[in-house]
């Protein structure tokens, strides 16, 4: 597990300089990798070319160090990330005659690509940002995983090509700080996150999941190409039974926890006593001859609170668990230095807690198994009901009603606690229903919904249908099933926000984090079978949870859970808010120029003064000022 950098310079600047730079990049990032540092500097004509990585040794400890390099040294790979399936994919390459030197799977990469070139990355089964310089084409690739677990930017202008796996790094390097996005601010606003490829700034561009961008060195022009095409086909459905659905589930998702705990170092699990990090710690504790190590996390505030059940399968797998139960004060003196290293608008309240169980974690583990994209692959998510529920209520209730329901509901179902209650998800619900087809994009946009932001934002920064890139990404105007709901989850919500969450978080405790379901395989299995054996009415992962629950206390899987989150709400009205008062001064807004000033201190208000639970857009609100301030 590393961090990737590296620069194509189209001026004549000296080595010297171009080794400054270098270093400067890999020192931004060095919470990735404090194993090891290494970089590559060379000329091609009038171009520098550096390669640089910091290390998080995982694999290989003693001959695993980067860059790689061919044996005439033309082809030159730094890599961040891990290959599941490299000893199979080595395998193969030696019985085409391919000689190894190491026991890593970097070495598998570039062996790889040095016999069948680039069009073999779609046989990576892994999380992974990397880049080859292949000197002899005169070609430079970076390529990113399949679900985008691994990050990778990337900024081009007239005399630089820059990429990285965060932010800060590209940032060091650049002349000047980049214009905001307007395009980035509304897909914050909304989301929570910002999905690839945007960012917060113009011209920086995130590579997407499942995607590799080729530079010609002699053009200095690059395209962007997808990897894995069959995989991100409309699937043939199997002729298959659901009891060997369940059989087969069972099979893979064992297999592909086997394949991700191959370490040099120690490693245990996520344990927060859902189905999905139950079923990887037993099937971890299975495979292990020893008892392995289980972390969770609560809160002193027992509404947010779920490490009974925790301790429920820590028991029955027999782990030594190690439970860590947090106050307001633990969270918020990490808040700067968490959302900092996001490097743009992130305000995942669940980044919080993960972070901490992180550090946690590192003091025991180097590696640690989560139960991270068991929802999306298995279909697992309360929001997956909506298009049942849109269909029911449009069929019934004329749009007129529903806008005259919304009005005069709206007194009973304003909340003052930040808590996720009854009255919360219908209004939730209700405020997604949608009569032209735009439901799913409104349920899962968990920050502040286009009206509000219409309300709160200039006019200068208003952008109107923002979702269009991914409906014709995925040919699809208006989504109306299961897989889309699915698909729409792995590109948008999957890549931009869980993902990024966990990467961040872990990685500033130099944790390596390792998600069993976000396999590729798992992926394929599932969209080839019917809906009804992933949600069943409203019986959410029917398949996987009939899989594994012999092995588990009887109705144990089939308990609700609240999800990984904090109670932003409360602190926002307690040990943040003269912080939150500051970011709403009317005269730093009219400096900022941003915000309509009206419109953001009502919100912000209504919230202080628990007029209202107003904690998603004002959280929002909140990070992006946080990150405002720091940046500019």
């Amino acid at each position: 597990m590393c961090g990737i950098n590296g620069f194509v310079i189209s001026d004549k600047e000296n080595t010297q300089a171009a080794e400054n730079r270098l270093k400067q990049m890999n020192d931004a990032i060095i919470h990735r990798g404090p194993d090891d540092a290494g970089s590559y500097i060379t000329q091609l004509d009038d171009l520098k070319i550096g390669l640089g990585m910091r290390r998080l040794s995982i694999i290989d400890l003693t001959t695993g160090n980067q860059p790689f390099y061919s044996e005439d040294k033309q082809i030159v790979l730094v890599f961040n990330g891990e290959i599941y399936n490299f000893l199979e994919l080595k395998k193969e390459l030696i019985s085409k005659g391919v000689s190894f030197h190491t026991s890593s799977d970097t070495e598998v990469i570039l062996k790889l690509y040095e016999t069948e070139g680039e069009q073999a990355f779609d046989k990576l089964d892994g999380m992974f940002a990397f880049s080859v310089l292949d000197k002899n084409r005169n070609k430079l690739f970076i390529a990113r995983d399949f679900f985008g677990e691994k990050p990778l930017y990337y900024y081009q202008d007239a005399s630089h090509f820059v990429w990285a796996s965060e932010l800060k790094s590209i940032l060091k390097v650049l002349p000047e700080k980049p214009e905001i996005s307007a395009l980035g601010i509304n897909y914050y606003f909304r989301l929570t996150y910002i999905p690839a490829p945007f960012t917060i700034y113009e011209n920086i561009h995130k590579l997407e999941a499942n995607h590799m961008l080729s530079f010609d060195l002699t053009k200095q022009t690059f395209e962007i190409t997808v990897i894995d095409k069959e995989a991100i086909a409309p699937q043939k459905k199997l002729d298959i039974s659901f009891e060997e659905a369940k059989q087969k589930t069972k099979k893979l998702v064992t297999e592909s926890v086997q394949s991700r705990s191959i370490s040099d170092v120690p490693l245990g699990t996520f344990l927060s006593g859902g189905v999905d990090s139950s079923i990887v710690s037993w099937c971890l504790a299975k495979d292990q001859n020893q008892p392995i190590n289980t972390f969770s996390i609560g809160f002193e505030k027992k509404a947010f609170d779920e490490t009974d059940k925790s301790r429920v399968v820590a028991d029955q797998i027999g782990s030594k668990h190690h439970e860590f139960i947090l106050d307001e004060n633990d969270l918020i003196d990490d808040i700067d230095r968490i959302l900092r290293n996001f490097d743009e608008p992130f305000s995942d309240t669940a980044s919080l807690p993960t972070f901490l169980v992180s550090s946690k974690t590192r003091e025991h583990v180097k590696v640690a198994l989560t139960g991270d994209g068991g929802d999306e692959v298995f279909g697992g998510y309360n929001k997956y009901y909506i298009g049942t529920l849109n269909k029911r209520y449009t069929k019934w209730i004329p749009k007129a009603v529903h806008e005259f329901l919304l009005k005069i509901a709206k007194p009973f179902l304003t909340t003052k606690s930040d808590l996720r209650g009854k009255r919360f998800k219908i209004k939730k619900m209700l405020n997604s229903i949608d009569y032209k087809g735009n439901y799913y994009w409104d349920i899962i946009s968990l920050g502040t919904t286009q009206k509000r932001l219409q309300q709160i934002i200039k006019p200068q920064y208003q952008k109107r249908h923002i979702f269009d890139y991914y409906k014709h990404k995925l040919q699809k105007q208006s989504a109306d099933c299961l897989t889309d709901f699915r698909a729409i989850d792995k590109i948008v919500s999957l890549e931009g926000g869980m993902l990024p969450k966990v990467d961040r978080t872990s990685m500033l405790a130099s944790l390596e984090c390792r998600a069993p379901f976000l396999s590729k395989t798992l992926w394929k299995f599932t969209n080839s079978l019917p809906e009804d054996y992933l949600l069943d009415g409203w019986n959410k992962k029917k398949l996987l949870k009939e899989a594994f629950k012999s092995e588990f206390p009887a109705d144990f899987l089939e308990k609700s859970k609240k999800g990984f989150d904090s109670p932003v709400g409360d602190w926002l009205r307690s040990g943040l808010r003269e912080e939150l008062e500051s970011y709403i001064d009317p005269e730093f807004l009219k400096k900022q120029h941003i915000f309509e000033t009206d419109a953001i201190s009502k919100l912000v208000q209504e919230h202080l003064d628990a007029k209202a639970d107003n904690t998603d857009s004002v959280w929002t609100y909140y990070c992006f000022q946080k990150w405002y301030v720091n940046q500019y």
